[in-house]
């Protein structure tokens, strides 16, 4: 599985903090289980809506997943999906971009409307 742009969701405050320390080594559910969760473009949306429904400081960080080397794992997920898995910080300059995931007035969060 390859997917050319792989997608993380994550709290404007950890971004942050993490642009500040230069690398993003996970938010805390990302600690707990020993590596960094990402999404494809297909997943995301559900990915936002299990597990950041109603949050609305939120990032949306689109990486190359070329960059990402040995350390990204596909492994299977929810429903048997395989899903990006990054067993390595995340280099803050790593990022093709980032962007607000705001909620949409019908309570979902707001996609780029050109992500895939």
């Amino acid at each position: 599985m390859t997917a050319r742009t792989i997608y993380k969701i994550a709290p404007r405050d950890i971004w942050e903090a993490a642009i500040a320390a230069g690398r993003f080594d996970g938010a805390p559910v990302d600690l707990a289980d020993g590596y960094i969760h990402f999404s494809t473009a297909a997943q995301a949306r559900e990915t936002a809506a299990r597990h950041f429904a109603g949050m609305d400081d939120l990032v949306l960080i689109a990486v190359p997943s070329e960059t990402l080397g040995a350390a990204l794992k596909w492994e299977p997920s929810r429903g048997g999906d395989l899903f990006p898995h990054l067993y390595a910080p995340l280099w803050t300059d790593a990022p093709f971009w980032v962007t607000p995931l705001r909620l949409g007035p019908d309570g979902r969060h707001a996609f780029p409307e050109d992500m895939p």
